[in-house]
């Protein structure tokens, strides 16, 4: 048989035409209820238990277990999520992907769908010129949808003809009838196409097209299933890769779950594979030992036996994987669980106790702001350029830490307001929302002040002495304003006196008043060259704006008063 380069060109573009579409659906689906979804995933995972159905149900509606504990791992960096209920999450994802598999062999192979995928895009295409966006994403969903199918019926088409051309079968025949070598040989195989493919979906569906034809016999393909599951662990771990030390062990966690689950079924691989061809010739189906085209129905159902078993399992060894997790990736040095910490348990029994753990949590979004100024600080004087970028990456992980904590306490708040509140409650929570936009706003200026700095770094501007002296006062002044700010915070909301802040906030103003002359006379004797200039007014600016934001915190707190 001649199976030219141009056929397996083929082969790959209908892999890939495929695989677009179900990343298209994936990601229409996660534009329209993207926002309920990430509400889903981090309000319902109180218990390992609402975790795995958060994430069963998350996944079967995205189609995507990668999507999935990709957003897992990226609420576990922002802190919504703590280790032991991301698990579950990852867990229920190992369930909702199965339903890929029946959705391919119900309709794919038991029904020609592809004659209706062209008019579904003919659907769905008027949907993309929309300018509503959620009609938009309609119609990304609806193509992606007949892609999917499209492209498995292309992918059933391209690959070798096995009926015409045995020898072929016989060349695989060589490596399906070593037992336990073969097992592992197509362990490996399912595990080595999912990383390259980053999608187990894509690797079924291919698992799938070459059961249904004849190419692979029924227990070679379980373990190829088997080896996708560890496959699509890889995504969670690249996703990691630049995220905290949490979400580092959120992702090994996903892979030691797959591993362990694949170890167990693996040791009672036949007896387990017998014992699902026994049930489905008890309902009255064809053994997929004796007829290839009963395999993808038989696959389907071990797949979602193996999950589902899987998880009954393990569920009840959270903690011990867990407890392998942290070992595996150890606290660094300078490493922080960002997670909220008093807010996370929802409403308390009266509005007045929730606003008490508002107040607490808003300390703590204090402290990490402060922290966050710290490594500005520490970046402005560093030279070497490993722990310059080190401080950088810092420093804008805590900015999308400050983002997400404002939403959430936000959130929180807005919810405490619709219950029953004293006068007095009203006034706390307006400050309160005055207060975390503001900490916000600290945080975009110390990742303004950082952004400079890398471009002061960049293009290779040295400052004069006297140009340092002054940016070394002025960062200096900011960090007494943020103290006095702390001090006003841990001090309560009552009877606080705000006099040293605003004090401090002239003292502030006059010097950026000084530098700003200082620095247009400078300008126009040519002392220093522009680029130089606007990098310098730049810092020193951000400097003043940060203080600003920092004494209307302590004016927001000393409202209620009045």
């Amino acid at each position: 048989m001649e199976y030219s380069f141009i056929d397996f060109l083929t082969l790959l573009g209908s892999l890939g035409f495929f695989l677009y579409g179900m990343k298209l659906m994936s990601e229409a689906l996660q534009k329209v209820a993207g926002d309920k979804m990430r509400n889903i995933l981090a309000r319902m995972t109180s218990n390992p238990v609402k975790g795995v159905f958060t994430g069963l149900m998350i996944t079967a509606i995205i189609q995507s277990s990668s999507a999935t504990t990709v957003m897992m791992v990226s609420f576990v960096n922002a802190g919504l999520l703590s280790l032991t209920e991301s698990i579950g999450v990852i867990m229920g994802a190992n369930i909702g992907t199965t339903v890929t598999a029946w959705l391919i062999s119900l309709l794919g192979f038991k029904v020609d769908i592809s004659v209706i995928s062209l008019p579904l895009i003919g659907l769905g295409f008027p949907l993309l010129f929309s300018k509503a966006n959620k009609k938009k994403s309609w119609g990304e969903f609806i193509i992606g949808f007949a892609m999917i199918f499209l492209g498995l019926t292309y992918l059933k088409g391209s690959v070798p003809d096995i009926k015409h051309h045995p020898e072929i079968l016989a060349f695989l025949s060589d490596y399906t009838s070593h037992k336990v070598f073969s097992h592992l040989l197509f362990l490996a195989i399912g595990t080595f196409l999912t990383m390259i493919i980053q999608s187990s979906s894509a690797t079924m569906a291919l698992t799938l097209v070459m059961c249904n034809n004849g190419w692979i016999p029924f227990d070679i393909a379980a373990a190829m299933v088997l080896g996708e599951n560890i496959g699509t662990a890889v995504t969670a771990n690249i996703a990691a890769a630049v995220a905290n030390v949490s979400a580092k062990r959120a992702a090994r966690a996903h892979l030691i779950f797959n591993i362990l689950g694949v170890i167990w079924v693996s040791l009672i691989f036949t007896s387990f594979l017998s014992a699902i061809n026994w049930f489905i010739i008890k309902i009255g189906g064809t053994s997929p030992y004796d007829s290839p085209h009963a395999i993808p129905i038989a696959l389907s159902i071990f797949h979602t036996t193996f999950n589902i078993a899987n998880v009954l399992i393990f569920i009840w060894f959270t903690k011990f994987i867990q407890l392998i997790v942290t070992k595996m990736v150890p606290m660094q040095d300078d490493a922080e669980e960002f997670r909220l910490k008093h807010i996370n348990t929802g409403l308390l029994s009266t509005a007045e106790m929730s606003i008490h753990q508002a107040k607490r949590e808003i300390m703590v979004f204090a402290e990490r702001i402060e922290k966050m100024y710290n490594y500005v600080v520490s970046l402005f004087s560093e030279t070497n350029e490993k722990k310059f970028y080190k401080l950088y990456d810092n420093v804008e992980k805590y900015e999308g830490i400050s983002d997400r904590m404002e939403e959430e306490i936000a959130n929180y708040l807005t919810k405490v307001s619709e219950g029953e509140l004293s006068i007095l409650g009203s006034k706390r929570i307006t400050a309160m929302l005055n207060v975390i936009t503001d900490l916000e706003s600290i945080g975009d200026s110390c990742y303004n002040l950082a952004k400079t700095l890398v471009r002061k770094r960049d293009k290779k501007i040295l400052f004069e002495t006297s140009l340092n002296e002054n940016l070394i006062q002025m960062m200096e002044l900011a960090q007494k304003a943020l103290t006095e700010m702390q001090k006003n915070l841990d001090h309560g909301y009552n009877n606080i006196n705000i006099t040293d802040a605003l004090e401090l906030e002239e003292r502030i103003n006059r010097f950026r008043t000084k530098l700003k002359k200082d620095h247009l006379k400078s300008i126009e004797k040519k002392e220093y060259n522009y680029q130089t200039g606007i990098i310098y007014n730049d810092l020193y600016c951000e400097c003043e704006k940060l203080a600003d934001f920092a004494i209307n915190v302590s004016e927001a707190i000393e409202e209620i008063n009045h």
